[in-house]
């Protein structure tokens, strides 16, 4: 973990250096099994570095705020955390709490040991840390980031348990312990390593989502992702996107978002829908598995089809800009909602400009006369489908009561109620 600017200094140079020793490491005449030992073990210090310099970035700018379930035993990285993402200094927080600065620098150093329990509280309170919430800057706005620092600490009680035995996600033993079966299901189809930092679960929204909600329907995604893989004989994944125009083309195609899984599907991505779960507010998902596949999830809460392009081009955004470039987070993201953080806001632009190019939609006649045909002349003109179009509009304008007859209401979740139903029974 970083702790300040100079830290942060260093672990650039250190990342430099170990992408320099990673290089040499490659071309060194020795035997395949101790050369990919040895570049595995660099590749993994540098993505460790890179993800804390990422986080470092984000909390001091006041991008994210991190909501944190944790043991008591964990708040010594909380405070650090809530320190930078409250914009505070090591001296700042010093002078708060009228100590000197060094003083703060031995107990982030030491993990807070021989702090007083006082001293904790003050702290605590200065920082308007809490055992559970959010913290973070003003300006961080909507969404945060859960993790656990190890799969031992969930509450496995806190899982919607009803609402996963209701749509029978496992088998309820009789006369057994259930809460021991969410446990059982979340390990055989998770694993206990996505409860965990290296798969720290980023929201966008408007609300903060219930974190055990999402981590319950992570596991659903995940274990019905691995049915296709296994059943559908899926390619590795490869970071090309010379196929993205063919799939901007199904949005023409009254099947489209069918055939839009299929396509998927044919380029090693997994596409799964399934209904969020109460206090989660989800539109769709993107996540890597155990075997480094990446997964969408899509819910269908919005039954449109601008809707749905719009967050499935926003979910590959993630994939192709972020996942597979290193970032340690399984992405959950709400639609209609303000643009967030850097990695919101690349994702956006990711869809937009695949749907859309930008020298297109400067072309576009219906951005000024907001009529029907206007929308269809510029959708048959670009070779898209109108709801592109009209959803576009209505998230620029935040306008979404004009061209209702043009975002393909109704249109997209009965083209996937087979599937669904057959995953519920």
């Amino acid at each position: 973990m970083i702790y300040s600017d100079k830290q942060r200094r260093i672990s650039v140079r250190e990342v430099d250096r170990l992408k320099e020793a990673l290089l040499a490491s490659e071309e060194r005449a020795v035997e395949a099994w101790l050369r990919d030992l040895e570049t595995d073990a660099i590749r993994s210090e540098i993505e460790r570095l890179e993800a804390d310099i990422s986080d470092y970035d984000m909390l001091k700018a006041g991008e994210i705020a991190f909501a944190k379930s944790f043991a008591l035993e964990s708040l010594p990285s909380i405070l650090v955390q809530a320190r930078i993402a409250a914009g505070m200094s090591q001296t700042s927080l010093a002078q708060a709490l009228e100590v000197k600065p060094q003083q703060i620098q031995r107990y982030e150093a030491s993990g807070y040991r021989g702090a007083s329990l006082a001293r904790l509280i003050e702290v605590s309170r200065v920082l308007g840390v809490q055992t559970e919430g959010l913290f973070g800057s003003e300006q961080a706005g909507q969404g945060g980031v859960f993790s656990w620092e190890k799969a031992e600490e969930i509450e496995w009680r806190r899982f919607p348990i009803k609402e996963m035995v209701k749509r029978r996600w496992f088998h309820v033993t009789i006369g057994g312990d259930v809460v021991q079966d969410v446990k059982d299901y979340f390990r055989e189809t998770a694993g206990p390593q996505f409860a965990t930092a290296l798969h720290r679960k980023k929201s966008r929204g408007d609300t903060s989502p219930n974190e055990y909600a999402l981590l319950a329907w992570q596991a659903r995604v995940l274990e019905r992702a691995r049915h296709t893989v296994r059943h559908k004989d899926l390619p590795s994944f490869q970071l090309d996107d010379r196929w993205l125009p063919d799939l901007v083309a199904l949005t023409r195609r009254p099947g489209g978002p069918g055939e839009a899984a299929e396509l998927l599907a044919s380029h090693g991505i997994p596409m799964v829908t399934e209904r969020e779960l109460p206090g989660t507010y989800l539109d769709g998902a993107a996540m890597l598995d155990e075997n480094g596949h990446p997964v969408v999830g899509l819910t269908l809460r919005f039954d449109r089809l601008d809707n749905f392009w719009f967050v499935l081009f926003h979910e590959l955004g993630h994939i192709f800009l972020h996942l597979m470039g290193g970032a340690r987070y399984d992405f959950f993201d709400e639609d209609e909602t303000a643009a967030g953080d850097r990695f919101e806001r690349e994702a956006d632009a990711f869809a937009l400009n695949n749907l859309i190019p930008e020298e297109s939609w400067n072309g576009c006649l219906s951005r000024f006369e907001v009529t029907e045909k206007a929308v269809r002349l510029d959708a048959e003109r670009l070779g898209i489908d109108a709801s592109i179009i009209a959803g576009r509009i209505r998230r620029e304008r935040g306008n979404y009561t004009v061209l209702s007859n043009l975002v393909g209401q109704d249109h997209v979740r009965a083209q996937f109620a087979t599937d669904v139903d057959a995953a519920e029974t």
